[in-house]
């Protein structure tokens, strides 16, 4: 397939459309590209690379999507995948449906089939036949597909532009459009980014509607969600509750965001401890910025309490999505926090209760290490104790990447420098996602040590990226949460008086595998085992994986709330 030109300038000169592509990629600021190449995208790929756009390559498709996301997320620039089409497109589809609930900025090209389709009576079957549109439609995605030649460049650029809004967009490229040529002038310039938008404020009568009902509060509470790290909120929000007498708390995605803050306790609901709980029953009014206030954060509505409660959020549309509000506002968090405290008067200390020395003490001597029951055995950790452990001993300024599974029940004992170096992936209440989005975190911040956790069945999900981490000389630390199950389904299935026994498997010592992949590696089945570990995680050199055998008879706290939360639709 061609383009006829009926003029040809002196400095042009014909290019293949992947080539310009990947020319027009380069104009826009990309510098690595993540991806598992096919028949039908390896010419885009490999020229990607020879221009200097490093393409970085998985061993499945969900992971090499799963790491463009955790790149983007860590760089909060836009990312970009490259696979194929087919059974590649159909691969990777976990991973993209779950990039697209996470709002990051993310671009999936994917080979197509030629765009004239095939011929009647023709050589065949194409087994690589997929109705990619109909699927990514099917799945929410906005997609944009290179038609011709002539409008290749025009749906980059158009799918480059709505990708910088936030969320997936994916972009298919025939084989036939790819290897068409256009004359391409040396002044000819691709695409750029678009400045980003500027944070809007709060309307004036919404902060005098939400300043006077927290002037009536004696004791409010401040939540902050991603969204509040996000819009750089931090500072403000620790003057507001200075300035109103409030405590601080987070939602799981806003964790340790006022880490070392007197009044700071903790996260919000599923993952609190019991301090955290005790002083959020004292509320008498609750402010959220940034934080979507879904089922974990409310442990099912149940932990934030049933008072005048103010949400406030960039996006309209999350505003009372999931609970009833009393006052919405649709505005930047930081913004909104500023102008909340300039539209309130400074507090004596006696109109301060939340802030009393009392308070100040019980927090400072509370140890999350002692909140619970060690549930250990002869040969098994407690998940927790061995959190509590790896707290200590693991580099400070580290990322942390989870997965999802029972296991989560970890989240709150070990520590991050803040929201933007801790990473769920759980948006598609899937397992088997970490493995990709940690190496894209890693990628991103070479500098930092990466800790993957994640439990067993959906470390075995993915084996095949051990090769990359090690390929690509990533400074990861994996922490295996192995309980030689499917634990959340064991504890699903107690819950129903089922048999467990199809979600129990054999204790597998996987610390041999990742060495045969060139890890240093370590199993451990005691807080001693752990300690003996000092000075490998100390400072950490290449790619680490432990075995960690946990007790499978702890479930998290969220697996008690959802059975509660099932017994009352019952």
């Amino acid at each position: 397939m061609s383009v006829a030109v009926t003029e040809t300038r002196d400095d042009a000169r014909r290019m293949h459309i992947y080539e310009v592509l990947a020319q027009d990629i380069k104009s826009y600021g990309i510098e690595v590209v993540f991806g598992l190449m096919s028949d039908d995208t390896a010419d885009f790929a490999v020229t990607l690379d020879a221009i200097g756009i490093e393409f970085r390559g998985a061993r499945h498709e969900n992971a090499a999507v799963a790491m463009a996301e955790a790149y983007a997320w860590a760089t909060g620039g836009l990312a970009i995948a490259v696979i194929g089409r087919g059974p590649a497109a159909a691969n990777g589809l976990h991973a993209t449906v779950y990039a697209s609930r996470t709002g990051s900025k993310v671009l999936i090209i994917y080979g197509e089939m030629a765009a004239g389709g095939g011929a009647l009576n023709g050589i065949g079957p194409d087994y690589k036949e997929f109705n990619a549109a109909g699927v990514l439609s099917a799945a929410g995605l906005r997609s944009f597909v290179a038609n011709s030649a002539a409008s290749a460049r025009g749906a980059l650029a158009d799918a480059l532009a709505t990708a910088e809004r936030g969320g997936a967009v994916t972009l298919r490229l025939p084989v036939d459009v790819q290897h068409a040529e256009i004359e391409v002038g040396a002044d000819d310039i691709g695409p750029s980014p678009a400045a980003p938008m500027a944070p809007a404020a709060a309307k004036p009568k919404s902060i005098a509607a939400a300043a006077a009902l927290i002037a009536e509060a004696k004791r409010p509470l401040i939540i902050a969600g991603f969204g509040a790290h996000l819009s750089g909120a931090k500072p403000a929000l620790e003057a507001l509750a200075e300035k109103i007498g409030a405590v601080l708390i987070t939602s799981a995605r806003g964790k340790d965001m006022f880490r070392g803050h007197p009044y700071n306790l903790g996260i919000l609901g599923s993952f609190s401890h019991s301090a955290a709980r005790r002083m959020t029953e004292q509320a008498d009014c609750v402010i959220a910025f940034g934080a979507s206030l879904n089922f974990l954060t409310s442990s099912f509505g149940h932990s934030i309490p049933q008072v005048p409660l103010i949400q406030i959020d960039r996006v309209r549309g999350n505003i009372g999505r999931w609970l009833d509000v009393d006052i919405g506002i649709a505005a930047d968090a930081k913004l909104a926090a500023e102008q909340l405290g300039d539209a309130l008067p400074a507090r004596s200390a006696a109109d301060k209760p939340f802030h009393s020395e009392e308070t100040r003490k019980f927090l400072a001597d509370f140890d999350i290490a002692q909140d619970y029951e060690d549930g250990g055995t002869a040969r098994t950790l407690d998940s927790r104790t061995a959190a509590v452990e790896f707290n200590k001993l693991l580099p400070a300024d580290r990322n942390l990447v989870y997965d999802g599974g029972n296991f989560l029940a970890v989240v709150p004992y070990i520590d991050t420098p803040g929201p933007g170096h801790f990473k769920m992936t759980n948006d598609f209440a899937s397992i088997g996602l970490s493995f990709g989005a940690a190496m894209g975190v890693a990628q991103a911040r070479p500098d930092n040590t990466t800790v993957m956790v994640v439990g067993d069945g959906a470390f075995v999900m993915q084996l095949s990226e051990l090769e990359t981490v090690v390929r690509e000389d990533l400074p990861m630390v994996v922490l295996v949460m192995n309980d030689c199950a499917y634990g959340a389904e064991v504890h699903f299935l107690r819950m129903h008086q089922l048999p467990i026994a199809k979600s129990v498997f054999p204790d597998v010592d996987y610390a041999p595998v990742a060495e045969a992949f060139g890890f240093q590696t370590a199993t451990v089945r005691t807080v001693d085992d752990i300690h003996a570990l000092a000075p490998m995680l100390e400072k950490p050199e290449g790619p680490i994986l432990i075995d960690v055998k946990i007790n499978a008879d702890i479930a998290a706290p969220f697996m008690n709330e959802f059975a509660q939360f099932e017994a009352r639709k019952d």
